[in-house]
């Protein structure tokens, strides 16, 4: 009769074994999911270095409109960064000599545009067009947050698909009357449900059929 090879102890180690290789495959996972939401990966609440750091609340404490530097966001796909031109306007008059707006003032003799960071940036599968949420309801704050109160710009929201969906499966809690879009602090809460669901009929938005969280409504 052959003696024994392994102890009952053994089985145990094994049993024990095959447990942590589960979990800690799991740990890993779990681990890497947080890493790909977080800030150091998303760049979520990180200011990013600019050419020149341009305040969004200082030009906002002075009255002056969103559509003034990002002219084709009622229009286009994209929001559209503004062209030396567009600072020149002010800054040919005022703080005209500041070392900050030195490159503002390089771009305007050389004729090259401000190489800027984009912020918020889509990967190439997803489709996203401004004017259609800008003309629909959604307002600004609504996915940049309160841009108004931002020094320097960085990134709200994490551009996640599934806080996407938030809004796409129920824009009723998001949207907002056409004249508060450009109203950072208007919250679409202050408004009834009923109120919000008759802003959906004024702009003729289409949740039967679950037809804006169509695959292929951000997917071409």
């Amino acid at each position: 009769m052959s003696p024994q090879l392994f102890e009952r102890k053994h089985n145990v180690w094994s049993r024990l074994s095959l447990l942590l290789a589960v979990a800690g495959a799991a740990g890993f996972l779990g681990f890497m999911d947080i890493l790909h939401r977080s800030p150091y990966v998303r760049y979520t609440k990180v200011r990013r270095e600019q050419p020149v750091p341009f305040s969004h609340k200082h030009h906002s404490n002075l009255g002056i409109d969103c559509r003034y530097c990002h002219i084709s966001v009622e229009k286009s796909a994209f929001a559209s960064v503004p062209a030396t031109q567009v600072c020149m306007n002010c800054h040919n008059l005022m703080w005209k000599e500041a070392p900050m707006l030195e490159p503002v003032r390089d771009s305007w003799e050389s004729g090259e545009s401000l190489e800027w960071t984009r912020v918020h940036d889509l990967p190439d599968f997803v489709y996203f067009n401004h004017s259609i949420h800008v003309n629909n309801g959604i307002g600004c704050a609504t996915c940049h947050g309160r841009v108004d109160q931002m020094p320097l710009m960085y990134k709200e929201k994490p551009l996640f698909m599934l806080w996407c969906l938030q809004c796409h499966r129920d824009p009723a809690e998001f949207v907002r009357p056409a004249d508060k879009i450009y109203d950072m602090a208007f919250d679409p809460k202050s408004l009834s449900r009923e109120e919000r669901e008759q802003l959906l009929e004024e702009y003729e938005i289409d949740t039967s059929n679950h037809r804006l969280t169509n695959c292929a409504i951000c997917h071409r």
